[in-house]
C-alpha cells in the first residue's frame, strides 16, 4: 500500500475500517460483538458474543457516529438492540458471563468452572454502557434509563470474599471455586473503580487498598531502557494493561497514592517499544516502527505477549491503542503496518490480529477485544470523546473520590 494518505486520513481509514467489525460483523440478532471473526477455539465464531468486547464496541459505535463513519441513528439503534438483548440474557446477581450465545442470550462457558458471572468482563461492558448512557441521556432518555437499570443491577458486593478481596468469577453451579481475586497491577483497575462507584451494591475502599494494591506484582519502580515503570510486573506485562481500563477512565491527571496513571501508561508503552526496538531475541521485523506486544492470537494459539513472554509476535492493537500515550511512536507503527505490510495485514475489518514475520505467519482472524481499543483509544487521542463521556457519570466521580483519586474531572465537577 502507498504512503500517500495524510496522518488524519490514515487514522480515519483505520478507525472506520476497524469499526466495521462492530457494525457489519456484529451479531445479527443481539447486535453484540462476536468474540472473533475466525478460528474459534472450541466454540462457534459466529454465535459466540463477548460481553467485554461489546463494551468496547459500544464505545466504538459512539466514536464512529461522532466522526461521521455511521449515522447517530444507526449507532443508537444498535446500542438499543444490545441493551434489549442484555435485559433478557443470562445474568448472575446482575453479572454477565464472559461469553453469551448471540441468538439466545444463554451462557457459553469460558472454561469448565467459568460458567457464571465474570465481574471483569462485566466491568468492561458497564464502562461502555455508562459512556453510552451519558451520550444518549438528553436525546434518548428511555434508552438511558434502560442502561441505568442494567448498571444498577450489578451486585458487585456479591463477589466479595471473606477477607475483603474481590473475586473475578461466581458460578451458580461451582460458586467461588475458581477463587481468583482481582488484584493488580493488570487490566482490572476499572473493575475496582466501578465496584466503588455502584449506587446499589458498592464495595468499600478497603478492598481497593487492602487487596488490589497489595498484590506482589502491583508496585514496580524499576528502570527499563532508562524508563522507570511505577507499577506492574517485570517488563510491564502485555500492553492491554494500559488500554482496557482506560477506554473510558481518563488517565490524564488521574492520580492516587500509588501512581500518576497517565505516566504509568506512558512508561508502559515506552518500555514495550524500547524492548522491540532493542530486540534482544533477534526476532525478524522488530524495529522502532514495528512494535507492540500484548495478548493476541499467535502461530501456536493465543498468548499474552510481553517483554518477558516474547514469541516474535507483533499485535497491531498494542501500538495503535497507545496513541494517547506515545503518539509519535504509534503513528510510526500505523504507517509501517499500513504502508509497508498492509497488503497482507489490512483487511475488511482493519488490521488482522497479529503477525510473526520470522515464521511468515499472519493471523486469519480479528478479535473484538483487540479491535475495540484501536477505534476508541485513537479517538481518545484525537478528541478525548470517550473519556469525556464516561467521566460525566456522577457515580464514577463519587467512586473515584471514595478511593482517594485526584482528577481534573473531580476538580471541575461538584458531586453531592
Amino acid at each position: 500500500m502507498t504512503a500517500s494518505l495524510s496522518d488524519d486520513a490514515l487514522l480515519d481509514l483505520i478507525q472506520g475500517r476497524t469499526l466495521d467489525y462492530f457494525t457489519a460483523f456484529a451479531h445479527p440478532v443481539s447486535g453484540m460483538a462476536r468474540e472473533r471473526s475466525a478460528g474459534a477455539f472450541g466454540y462457534s465464531a459466529l454465535e459466540t458474543v463477548t460481553t467485554g468486547g461489546t463494551g468496547f464496541g459500544v464505545m466504538a459505535l459512539i466514536a464512529g457516529a461522532e466522526r461521521g463513519f455511521i449515522s447517530r441513528d444507526a449507532a443508537v439503534a444498535q446500542i438499543a438492540r444490545i441493551v434489549g438483548f442484555l435485559e433478557t440474557a443470562d445474568r448472575f446477581h446482575g453479572v454477565y458471563p464472559h461469553f453469551l450465545d448471540g441468538s439466545t442470550g444463554r451462557t457459553i462457558p469460558f472454561s469448565p468452572l467459568d460458567d457464571g458471572g465474570d465481574l471483569v468482563e462485566t466491568s468492561f461492558l458497564m464502562a461502555g454502557l455508562l459512556a453510552a448512557r451519558e451520550w444518549v441521556r438528553s436525546g434518548e432518555p428511555n434508552l438511558a434509563a434502560s442502561i441505568d437499570a442494567l448498571w444498577r443491577a450489578v451486585e458487585w458486593s456479591h463477589h466479595l470474599r471473606a477477607d475483603g478481596a474481590l473475586l473475578w468469577h461466581w458460578s451458580p453451579v461451582h460458586g467461588t471455586a475458581m477463587n481468583h481475586a482481582v488484584r493488580g497491577w493488570n487490566e482490572c483497575l476499572i473493575t475496582h473503580v466501578l465496584a466503588a462507584s455502584s449506587p446499589t451494591f458498592p464495595v468499600a475502599p478497603e478492598t481497593y487498598h487492602g487487596s488490589w494494591a497489595t498484590a506482589p506484582e502491583f508496585r514496580n519502580g524499576k528502570s527499563y531502557d532508562g524508563v522507570v515503570l511505577p507499577l506492574g510486573p517485570d517488563g510491564g506485562g502485555p500492553l492491554f494493561f494500559a488500554h482496557y481500563s482506560f477506554m473510558g477512565l481518563d488517565p490524564r491527571g488521574l492520580v492516587d497514592r500509588y501512581a500518576d496513571y497517565f505516566e504509568q501508561n506512558r512508561a508502559h508503552a515506552l518500555v514495550n517499544h524500547a524492548h522491540c526496538r532493542r530486540n534482544p531475541n533477534g526476532f525478524a521485523g522488530y524495529d522502532e516502527h514495528c512494535w507492540g506486544l500484548t495478548a493476541s492470537d499467535n502461530h501456536e494459539g493465543y498468548n499474552a505477549h510481553s517483554p518477558t513472554n516474547d514469541h516474535g509476535v507483533i499485535t497491531p492493537t498494542a501500538a495503535l491503542a497507545s496513541f494517547p500515550y506515545v503518539p509519535d511512536l504509534s503513528m510510526k507503527a500505523a504507517r509501517h503496518f499500513h504502508d509497508r505490510l498492509g497488503s497482507t495485514l489490512f483487511g475488511t475489518y482493519g488490521f488482522l490480529d497479529a503477525f510473526n514475520q520470522g515464521r511468515d505467519w499472519v493471523a486469519t482472524s480479528h478479535l473484538a477485544i483487540d479491535q475495540g481499543p484501536i477505534v476508541v483509544m485513537i479517538e481518545n487521542h484525537r478528541s478525548g470523546l470517550l473519556w469525556s463521556l464516561f467521566m460525566r457519570a456522577p457515580e464514577v466521580l463519587r467512586g473515584l473520590r471514595r478511593l482517594g483519586f485526584a482528577s481534573p474531572h473531580l476538580e471541575s465537577t461538584a458531586i453531592a
